[in-house]
Formats: structure tokens, C-alpha cells, sequence
């Protein structure tokens, strides 16, 4: 993605339209990020919560669902 901008609808597709499960993806992923891991997409820019969120975006990091009882 060479745009700086990641389009809500993308986003949300990632996690099958749940805003809240994204949102916790991306601030725990952002939080991996500032203390050191290793950004699983190719050009990060300085942003940690865009990068995360492009990581979710590009299908390098995926939303794990609930196991149903």
C-alpha cells in the first residue's frame, strides 16, 4: 500500500465488520511494535497504529474468533 490512508471498509472486512475486534488487533499489535517486534510489512512508516493496521489490512495479521459453546 503506497497510500497513507487505509480505508475503513478494508478494515473492517478483516474482521467480518467488527469495529471493537479491530480496534483491540491493532492497540495490541501497535503495543508490540513500540516495545521492539519487527513489522511484518515491507516499507513501515512512523506511525505504529497505521503500520498495525496495515498489517491487518495486507492478511498479515488475522482476528481469532471465539469458540462457540
Amino acid at each position: 500500500m503506497n497510500n497513507k490512508y487505509v480505508s475503513v471498509d478494508r478494515i473492517l472486512g478483516a474482521s467480518n465488520g467488527s469495529i471493537f475486534k479491530i480496534t483491540i488487533l491493532a492497540a495490541k499489535r501497535a503495543l508490540q511494535l513500540a516495545d521492539g517486534a519487527k513489522s511484518l510489512i515491507e516499507k513501515p512508516g512512523e506511525k505504529l497504529l497505521d503500520n498495525s493496521l496495515r498489517e491487518i489490512v495486507e492478511g498479515k495479521l488475522k482476528v481469532k474468533e471465539a469458540a462457540q459453546k
